[in-house]
């Protein structure tokens, strides 16, 4: 994969999802397909991650959404809590771990966004259906995590 095929791509979905209302991944590959660009759910999943699109509800439904206009990509630490006030439920303390809840089938996106912004005193994430374990360096590290992300999720 070339990165101006990349760009190529990413510039269409940018397109498509501010022109259309986009309500699922197939719809979207069907829409890039009609522009002449052939892709995968997978690589749509990528292409979201790193442009920072979300689902969100509108008038229609839920849709897919890009933060902002810009066509950069927004910071990982941003990304984060679009994605935990999106999709997190909860987040509670352990001992030198703590969990978060989220809605059914999206504890992963939440892990990888956790991930990504690479947070000091995390050590792990394992992310099931709805719940991610998060392993801590200590105590003191998980007592600052969960009030850090607590406050992005606006929890």
């Amino acid at each position: 994969m070339t990165t101006d095929r990349r760009r190529t791509r990413e510039r269409a979905i940018l397109h498509i999802i501010d022109t259309q209302a986009i309500r699922s991944q197939i719809e979207l590959v069907a829409a890039l397909a009609r522009e002449g660009i052939s892709t995968t759910q997978t690589t749509l999943s990528r292409d979201f991650r790193r442009l920072g699109i979300v689902k969100r509800s509108d008038a229609g439904g839920p849709r897919y959404h890009r933060p902002g206009r810009d066509t950069t990509p927004p910071c990982p630490r941003r990304m984060l809590a679009a994605t935990l006030s999106e999709l997190a439920l909860d987040i509670g303390p352990g001992n030198a771990l703590f969990a978060i809840r989220t809605l059914s089938g999206c504890a992963n996106a939440v892990a990888i966004a956790l991930d990504e912004a690479d947070l000091d005193g995390v050590v792990a994430t394992v992310a099931g259906d709805d719940t991610i374990l998060v392993l801590c360096r200590d105590a003191e590290a998980r007592s600052g995590l969960v009030n850090d992300l607590r406050s992005l999720a606006q929890l």
